[in-house]
């Protein structure tokens, strides 16, 4: 085979470590942005924080080399409830029978611990008693360990456990099955696996767990609340309704109680008809018994499961100006989600200035520095370009609300702002946008089009939305159907089958129109 030389010229797209740093930074949400922020800061040193204040002054303290002017020492004095007064003023005594003149002391004295001197809130007209420091002491309580104090399931059932007369064996298997419970309350693993679980392998000693398991067992579903140590639906509704004897009515109870004996597959159907049949009641008995059971917490550990609350931060603020008809809508990016950055100008400078070992790697450093601010000047840029882009195209939506929002695809933003579509969702990922109609976010706004009888397009946003008002003002009695939904669109002109208004349906978590049914 002969070998020979070629020439061929192509063309291909290589994406920099700049690009790549710059897409990965338009995907990332707020959060997650703020992480990489703090990690970059603290792996490069050409970067740092640019703040309005010195930490110092962000504080509220005094420089040391720069002490406070006497109007200021005096305002900061009064709020916290203490003054310095005057000794020249003769305003400055203090009514007595007998003046006493003032002895001087040193400014940086704060006295010898026998005396506590209190500050005089006499001219409050109330009498303060001294406030005292967080410093030692059992009786003060932080008030951030105040607000985020929470009692455990476990904790609330263990305080209860604690006024039983119990010996130290059922004690401890109590103890055992309340640490077993999961968040809901229920017991997950049967008695005989915890058994077996503490003791493998020992027949005698299992049996003796079970036997101590199944005693501490009853004295778990007689604590509060009730259901709690259940180990089915079933049994935790039983609980409750054995817990409301007296409380409801007899009849309604002996029905739920007949009710929880059957598959619960029924009671989540609500067949009446075959219930009463399985039952031996009456539908009335079967109606009112399952109205107990919608009374009734099918998970007793709700109420202590410590949920955390996830604040969504905007990064875009869209407010209205003017006033009238004369108004237009102002979108600008949210500052406190904007990280300031800058180069560090003394290790720039000594770096230009010194040109010694390990000089290319720090340059590079300072390369990179300059990347990563350059990259979230533009992930915020385009940004603001898309969300402006939306609210030009959505303005319907800032006026009247949802049901005025129109079709919207990302081609349509991708084509007007010359981008990628696939720019576009990633900037309207995890990007949260504040109306005057509340935050949503970015993906919020688009929406695929249904047809129309006047041959335009109905946004699916406000085709659920519409829906959503259809369910909420029908007839508890009469529900509507999915069906009947679908001719209600068709009356305003929107073409919409009944398998997508059940898609919607449920996009909305609304339940079918059997389950809507007030009995």
């Amino acid at each position: 085979m002969k070998q020979g030389l070629s020439l061929r010229v192509s063309q291909h797209l290589a994406l920099t470590p700049q690009l790549q740093q710059s897409i990965r930074l338009l995907q990332l949400s707020t959060l997650e942005l703020s992480q990489e922020v703090e990690q970059m800061l603290g792996d490069n040193p050409f970067l740092e924080v640019t703040l309005d204040e010195a930490p110092r002054e962000e504080f509220g303290l005094a420089q040391a080399d720069a002490p406070p002017p006497e109007s200021e020492r005096e305002e900061a004095a009064l709020e916290f409830g203490s003054f310095e007064a005057d000794r020249s003023s003769p305003s400055a005594s203090l009514e007595s029978d007998a003046p006493a003149e003032p002895v001087e002391a040193p400014q940086d004295w704060d006295g010898d611990g026998s005396t506590e001197v209190v500050p005089d809130d006499g001219e409050w007209g109330v009498e303060a008693q001294a406030r005292r420091n967080n410093l030692g002491g059992d009786d003060d309580v932080d008030a951030a360990e105040l607000a985020h104090g929470h009692e455990s399931l476990q904790a609330f059932l263990h305080r209860q456990a604690l006024s039983l007369r119990l010996a130290p064996e059922d004690q401890a298997a109590l103890r055992f099955l309340i640490e077993s419970l999961n968040d809901d309350g229920y017991l997950e693993d049967s008695i005989e696996a915890l058994a077996h679980g503490l003791a493998p392998g020992q027949a005698e000693q299992q049996e003796e767990l079970v036997h101590r398991f199944t005693v501490a067992l009853g004295l778990l579903h007689h604590l509060d609340p009730p259901g709690v140590g259940a180990r089915s639906l079933a049994e935790c509704l039983t609980l409750q309704l054995h817990a409301r004897k007296g409380d409801a009515d007899e009849e309604a109870r002996q029905a739920a109680l007949a009710i929880c004996k059957q598959p619960m597959d029924l009671l989540a159907r609500r067949d009446v008809k075959r219930l009463a049949q399985l039952c031996g009641e009456t539908e009335a008995g079967i109606k009112a018994g399952i109205g107990l059971i919608t009374r009734l917490e099918p998970k007793p550990g709700r109420r202590f499961v410590d949920v955390e609350r996830n604040i969504v931060v905007p990064d875009v603020l869209v407010s209205k100006v003017g006033r009238g008809n004369q108004f237009r809508f102002r979108v600008q990016l949210n500052p406190d989600v904007m990280p300031r950055l800058r180069v560090h100008d003394v290790y720039a400078g000594a770096l230009k200035a010194h040109k010694g070992e390990g000089h290319q790697a720090l340059q590079q450093r300072l390369q990179e520095a300059r990347w990563f601010i350059k990259n979230i000047q533009q992930r915020f840029d385009t940004i603001l370009r898309v969300s402006n882009a939306i609210v030009e195209r959505q303005k319907n939506f800032f006026v009247h609300g949802e049901l005025a929002m129109r079709p919207l695809v990302l081609r349509e933003i991708a084509d007007e702002l010359g981008l990628h579509e696939s720019t576009i969702s990633r900037v309207t990922t995890a990007k949260y946008m504040a109306t005057p109609f509340g935050t949503f976010e970015l993906k919020y706004f688009f929406g695929s089009a249904l047809g129309t009888e006047t041959g335009g397009n109905a946004s699916s946003t406000a085709v659920r939305a519409l829906i959503r008002q259809f369910v909420a003002s029908e007839d508890l009695k009469k529900p509507l159907s999915d069906s009947q939904i679908s001719e209600m669109l068709k009356e305003q002109g929107i073409e919409c089958a009944r398998r997508t208004v059940a898609k919607y349906r449920e996009a909305l978590r609304i339940a079918p129109a059997n389950l809507r049914k007030a009995l």
